[in-house]
């Protein structure tokens, strides 16, 4: 059995969801620690001027795990970002089909940003079709670091080989210590499909917002192809 696993990210970009589509089980490793300036709590979309990020504010100390965090709601970032969504895909072909959606997800205000991400992230794969399941890594109650958790948390979903994204080699991942745990690699080997963008000139890896705004029912066949 093929096991992905990845943080939870806001409005995650294509390869998040290509990573889960093909994993025959999905663990989502809500136990990492929060990383500043990273993808858990931003992500990118295209607007008519051009790319821009997508923060959530959030309260976290150093070391805090993921599940933890908490969301800034002094700020108006939820009014920002729905208007930003708005102005950017208003004129998409499939706009209207998550327009609800959006409304109904920035109308709350979201006190931890695991249980906002999770949200979403729920959204996403039903909509897109995806039916692989999905375990977080709270709920297994695995201990370690970097590639010991891995291989924890892989066996106790049963798993015999672990899908991973190729920049892991160069960071955290122990090849050696995968195989001696008996656990085969397997690389994803990443290309960002071109499908009908809006606002000029296509631009590769964006949030899977963008996608699903102008492919609609075709995303996951566009993701996969």
């Amino acid at each position: 059995m093929l096991v992905g696993i990845h943080q939870p990210h806001y409005l995650p970009w294509l390869r998040y969801f290509d990573k889960l589509a093909r994993s025959d089980t999905f663990i989502l490793l809500d136990t990492a620690q929060f990383s500043k300036n990273g993808w858990q709590n931003r992500n990118k979309i295209k607007t008519p001027g051009g790319t821009t990020l997508l923060t959530v504010p959030v309260h976290s100390r150093l070391g805090e795990t993921l599940c933890h965090v908490t969301i800034d709601n002094r700020q108006p970032w939820r009014a920002k970002h729905r208007r930003t969504l708005e102005q950017s895909y208003g004129k998409a072909p499939h706009y209207a089909e998550h327009r609800s959606f959006f409304d109904e997800v920035y109308a709350r205000e979201w006190e931890r940003l695991a249980d906002l991400n999770g949200y979403m992230l729920e959204y996403f794969v039903r909509v897109l079709g995806i039916e692989t399941p999905i375990v977080t890594a709270s709920s297994l109650g695995v201990s370690g670091e970097a590639t010991e958790r891995l291989v924890k948390l892989i066996k106790a979903v049963g798993g015999t080989r672990y899908y991973s994204g190729a920049h892991a080699l160069d960071t955290y991942l122990d090849c050696e210590a995968l195989e001696e745990a008996g656990i085969e690699l397997e690389l994803q080997q990443w290309q960002p499909p071109a499908y009908p963008q809006l606002h000029g000139e296509f631009v590769p890896d964006l949030s899977i917002v963008d996608l699903l705004m102008h492919c609609g029912p075709d995303s996951l066949k566009v993701l996969l192809k």
